[in-house]
Order: C-alpha cells, then sequence, then structure tokens
C-alpha cells in the first residue's frame, strides 16, 4: 500500500476509533457492560469494513481507472448493505445491547465517512501521472534530429 493510501486509512481509522471509545464508554455507563461490548464490536466492524473497502477502492483505482467512479459509488452502497444486515442480524441478541452497537455503528460510519473525506482534500494526489518521455519545453516531446 503506498505511503499516501495508508496515511488516508490511519486517518480515517484513528478518530472512528476515538468515537468507538467514546461510544464505548457511554454505552457502558447507560447500558452497562453490555453495552460497552456492544459500542466495541460496531466500532471493530466498521473500521474492519471501511478498510477493506478504501483498499478495494486503491486497488481499483490503480488497475482500472476507468472504473473508479462507479465502483466507488458501488463499493458504498454494498458497505451500508451490510451494515444494516449486520444490524438486522444483531437486532436481538444477547451478547452485547443491540441499541449501543445500533447507535455506535451509525456515529462510527459518519465519522469514518468525514474523516475520510477530510484525508483526501487534504493530500495532494496527481490527477495525471507525469510523462518521462517529454521535456520541459511545453509539454512536447523532444526532437532527436534535425529538420532541414
Amino acid at each position: 500500500m503506498p505511503s499516501s493510501d495508508a496515511r488516508i486509512l490511519a486517518e480515517a481509522a484513528v478518530p472512528t476509533a476515538a468515537v468507538g471509545a467514546v461510544a464505548a464508554v457511554i454505552s457502558g455507563v447507560v447500558a452497562g457492560g453490555k453495552g460497552a461490548i456492544g459500542a466495541l464490536v460496531a466500532a471493530v466492524i466498521v473500521i474492519l469494513f471501511m478498510g477493506i473497502g478504501l483498499y478495494v477502492l486503491q486497488r481499483t483505482a490503480k488497475s482500472l481507472p476507468h472504473l473508479f467512479q462507479a465502483m466507488g459509488l458501488m463499493l458504498y452502497a454494498a458497505q451500508i448493505l451490510l451494515l444494516f444486515v449486520f444490524l438486522a442480524a444483531f437486532k436481538h441478541t444477547t451478547l452485547f445491547n443491540p441499541r449501543a452497537f445500533a447507535f455506535t455503528l451509525v456515529a462510527a460510519t459518519l465519522a469514518w465517512i468525514a474523516a475520510q473525506t477530510r484525508a483526501h482534500m487534504k493530500s495532494k494526489i496527481l490527477y495525471v501521472e507525469p510523462d518521462s518521455t517529454t521535456s520541459s519545453t511545453g509539454g512536447k516531446p523532444d526532437k532527436t534530429e534535425r529538420s532541414s
């Protein structure tokens, strides 16, 4: 993973983990130990889903740049759908508090999206790869032979 991709991943994962920690403390106070467990599970799920999605999106951008925008939209739709599946699957669980899980899942997802957007806005990513065959004279290729 290139350094810019790793930096974007870290800049999105750290605030999401912080939101998860705050949610775990609040859920622990409000709903007890099961609330804290639910909040921690939700934060881990969001970081895993969104991190894997970012990795897949960066790989797609490098190998199939013409599919980047469509892949991004499809990927976010799939991630949100999978998060709803997790909400539905653990709706009546006794392992942890489902309400703390649900609220943390939403809060952590919003935190990830905001942090990832901020990281992309701050990063300086080249839109066009510089061509090594052009010279510094206006982007035209150097002529190697003289015309008469």
